[in-house]
């Protein structure tokens, strides 16, 4: 009997996660279902925008430092390619699941459409905790799932990048394993690449620089003073570190920072996230420090959790951690006026309809988050090319573009009457429908 039970235990368990990762994706589907309903998309259409083209899934042998041979389960999915070849990031993170990946792959084809970008959307993942190898397995992990994946991607077919738990270091390792493979120097296959292996300059704050160039022409409507905004950021990886400073620098108030551990608030003042980003690196713990040359002062400040960050009342929310921060099980308890959506899916569909309706404002994911995809997207042009652009170039082309699709979005906000989100995914889903209906039924 007891046996029995525990089994009956884990099957329950095991339809429980199962219903949760399914809930992603039909969630990200609600968007563009609705959009196809505002636009009177044909049904022919919609089958292909509701699922993904193909899905590869492999296993990496890597041996490990105490020299037993460990199995990694890794993925890469197309979604769609009708604009271009598909591009998207890879994580590592021991809660990858098909179900995610193909969740950030219909984002990224979506998100590529709102910028207008000529690539479709894809995604790629390991389960693993990357804090749990050292940097020599990592390097094995890494060349391992480009020999995996190899021929599934290419600098015309899927070019990847980075994403959670991933980083330059890393493209450059895949980057290099893929020339050795190809017997050619590639250097267009991925993106986010080291400076000195062909990568682009602007690459590293670009996701955090796209949604600031957002978020300095969204507040003009407030009439305020940056000093006179408060936000509080969810997440601080490379994004939210990015994103806190950039607001800093403008003046605007850093009240609350947050990592996967905990965070720091402070009621007044101001926290500065550049000493707060090299106290965390250094010592490995989030307090409120102000540091000059090497010496650091704490700065009185209380602890705060990642939950309860998100319940403060402040002027502007953004959550640059992982999806489902926002659920109906918090949502009654936001007071931001305004949230802007840096990380992949931090709101479920239930509780944005929520904040729809205490009118709270949502800068949506695919076009918040969209500055990285753009600028791997000037350094696929740059290595295609061999012209290499200056920061200054990069900066300014970044924000002509992201400020155009964030203006092409405001106008589908006024011409169909709905929330930022939905008029996002009207401008996506017309530019994806056009294209695919331009090419014939007889292309499929």
């Amino acid at each position: 009997m007891t046996i029995k039970k525990k089994s009956i235990s884990k099957s329950n368990k095991s339809k429980q996660i199962k219903s949760k990762e399914n809930s992603l994706f039909d969630s990200a589907k609600i968007n563009f279902l609705n959009a196809a309903k505002s636009l009177k998309l044909e049904q022919d259409v919609m089958n292909i925008l509701s699922n993904p083209k193909e899905i590869l899934q492999v296993n990496i042998p890597i041996k490990l430092h105490d020299g037993k041979i460990k199995i990694f389960k890794g993925f890469r999915v197309h979604y769609n390619d009708t604009l271009g070849p598909t591009k998207g990031g890879i994580r590592y993170h021991p809660n990858v699941s098909l179900n995610e990946v193909e969740t950030l792959s219909f984002w990224m084809t979506f998100k590529c459409s709102v910028l207008n970008l000529p690539f479709g959307g894809a995604k790629g993942g390991i389960i693993v905790n990357p804090k749990e190898l050292n940097p020599d397995e990592l390097e094995k992990l890494s060349r391992g799932y480009i020999r995996a994946i190899y021929d599934f991607i290419g600098p015309d077919v899927d070019i990847p990048a980075p994403d959670v738990y991933t980083n330059p270091t890393i493209m450059g390792w895949m980057n290099d394993e893929y020339n050795k493979i190809a017997r050619a120097h590639v250097p267009s296959m991925i993106t986010g690449k080291p400076v000195h292996l062909m990568g682009s300059k602007g690459r590293d704050d670009a996701t955090a620089r796209g949604a600031y160039y957002i978020i300095k022409e969204y507040v003009k409507k407030w009439k305020k003073k940056p000093s006179e905004i408060k936000v509080a950021v969810q997440g601080f990886g490379n994004a939210g570190y990015h994103i806190s400073r950039l607001l800093h620098n403008d003046g605007f108030k850093i009240v609350a920072v947050s990592d996967s551990k905990g965070g720091v608030f402070v009621k007044k003042g101001t926290l500065d996230p550049e000493s707060l980003y090299n106290f965390k690196n250094k010592n490995k713990t989030l307090k409120a420090v102000y540091c000059k040359e090497s010496i650091c002062n704490i700065v009185k400040h209380e602890k705060i959790t990642n939950e309860a960050l998100l319940k403060l009342n402040v002027d502007i929310l953004i959550p640059a951690a992982l999806e489902n921060q926002i659920t109906k099980n918090n949502v009654n308890q936001i007071k931001a006026k305004l949230i802007c959506e840096i990380a992949n899916g931090p709101i479920s569909h239930d509780a944005h309809e929520f904040l729809i309706k205490k009118k709270i404002e949502v800068i949506p994911d695919i076009l918040a988050n969209a500055g990285g995809v753009t600028v791997s997207y000037f350094e696929w042009l740059q290595n295609k090319s061999g012209d290499y652009w200056d920061l200054e170039k990069i900066h300014e082309e970044l924000k002509t573009r992201i400020l155009k699709s964030y203006n092409e979005v405001e106008c589908a906000v006024k011409k169909y009457k709905v929330d930022m989100r939905s008029a996002a995914y009207i401008v996506g889903a017309r530019r994806l429908s056009e294209s695919i209906e331009a090419r014939g039924s007889n292309h499929l």
